[in-house]
């Protein structure tokens, strides 16, 4: 991450039910894994989780197989940025010596993987934000420049190119985040602390996991696994047993309050139907973009509803709406209200909306998915209860 430090450490920034990470748009973790630019070459390590030797799962592929076959094909990606200083007067007025703006090089590490023979890499957005320049190094040490062909904040994924020869790149082969279990062995290859090429192994822990980007929009259907993330790990792969690679590393929980700590067996990855779609997008145009209806809610429980005598028991509580948006245009209406329920604060008397084009929305990650299939200027017909009026609303969708 350029600011090598996670944005929030001491909690993964899950977003909120009611949160300003919430905006609806269509998809959309920040905190990240950079480091320093130590190098150690070919550091094959365990991690602190209880990792397998190897797969024992009657899957063809054993860790070093993995190993062997991908990193060739994983990069170190080193961003460099330049800042400025605040030299100002320690005592609020002029003095000789301050008030002269300087300037300091900053250079942020990362992990990328090389997706086909045209030279294309695969990194995250928080790594090269902010860059001046990029370099990418490949598993012979040889450096070059790379460019940054695209990058999207609201998935937390940028695109690189460089100019070598197509014999010596090695693309890894893309798998389907969609046939992911629980349970399911993965490794993860990158660059944690700027030992190049480590490799750590896990299992998928959780799926269907949300993080927060860096623009603070949510990244749904997050993978979560134990193999050892780090910083330095941003960008790179994780790969299933088959050799394929299911996500991109970009998040890690750490545990420990106020301080950008280590590995403590939570990681999260991107996953690679995601990323399919947004490196498509910027192959193309350069850039993504992400509809958005513009509202804050949180999804009702059955409880709940019968609580506030909801006519349904499932939907979205609008709590407010961005001015500008769809839905202030479309005169959705936000909340009036707070009532706390067992600790819980629900926003009351806005609207509920219960169904978009036609489909029930159970959770915000619905409604999410839907407006992700569309594009800014597209339209949403929402189906809402406003008290016990029961009414459908087409709504013009705006950018994230």
């Amino acid at each position: 991450m350029d600011s090598g430090i996670l944005r929030r450490a001491a909690e993964l920034v899950i977003a909120a039910a009611i949160g300003a990470g919430l905006s609806l748009g269509g998809v959309a973790a920040y905190g990240g894994l950079d480091g320093h630019t130590t190098t150690v070459r070919d550091i094959v390590s365990g991690g602190p989780t209880s990792a397998p030797a190897s797969f024992r799962t009657g899957r063809p592929l054993s860790i070093n197989q993995i190993y062997r076959a991908a990193a060739p094909g994983v990069v170190q990606v080193t961003s460099t940025s330049v800042v400025r200083l605040d030299n100002g007067s320690p005592f609020g007025f002029p003095m000789p010596g301050f008030n002269v703006p300087q300037q300091e090089t900053q250079r942020a590490l990362g992990s990328g993987f090389v997706i086909d023979k045209a030279g294309h890499i695969v990194t995250n957005y928080h790594v090269i934000a902010g860059a001046k320049s990029v370099e990418v190094s490949f598993s012979n040490h040889d450096s070059m420049k790379a460019r940054v062909v695209g990058k999207d904040p609201g998935t937390d994924i940028a695109l690189l190119k460089v100019d070598a020869r197509s014999r010596a790149l090695t693309p890894l082969a893309l798998g389907d985040s969609d046939t992911l279990h629980v349970g399911d062995s993965v490794v993860a290859i990158g660059n944690p602390f700027g030992l190049d090429r480590s490799v750590t192994a896990g299992i998928v822990s959780a799926l269907q996991r949300q993080i927060q980007a860096p623009n603070s929009y949510a990244i749904d259907h997050v993978i979560q696994t134990d193999a050892a993330i780090n910083h330095g790990n941003s960008g790179g792969p994780l790969i299933n047993a088959n050799g394929r690679v299911v996500g991109v590393n970009a998040q890690i929980e750490t545990g420990q309050a106020g301080e950008a700590g280590g590995n403590v067996g939570i990681g999260f990855a991107i996953p690679i139907n995601t990323v399919r779609t947004v490196v498509a997008q910027l192959l193309k145009t350069g850039s993504v973009e992400h509809a958005s209806l513009g509202i804050t809610g949180v999804a009702i429980t059955p409880e709940i509803a019968n609580v506030f005598h909801f006519p349904v028991s499932h939907g979205i509580l609008v709590a407010t709406m961005k001015a500008g948006s769809g839905a202030a245009k479309a005169r959705l209406h936000g909340a009036t209200t707070q009532a706390v329920v067992a600790g819980d604060t629900w926003p009351i008397g806005g609207d509920l909306i219960v169904k978009a084009d036609g489909q029930t929305i159970p959770s915000l990650a619905r409604l999410r998915d839907l407006i992700a299939a569309k594009k800014p200027g597209d339209s949403l017909q929402l189906e809402i209860y406003r008290g016990t009026k029961k009414m459908t609303v087409d709504v013009k969708l705006g950018r994230q």
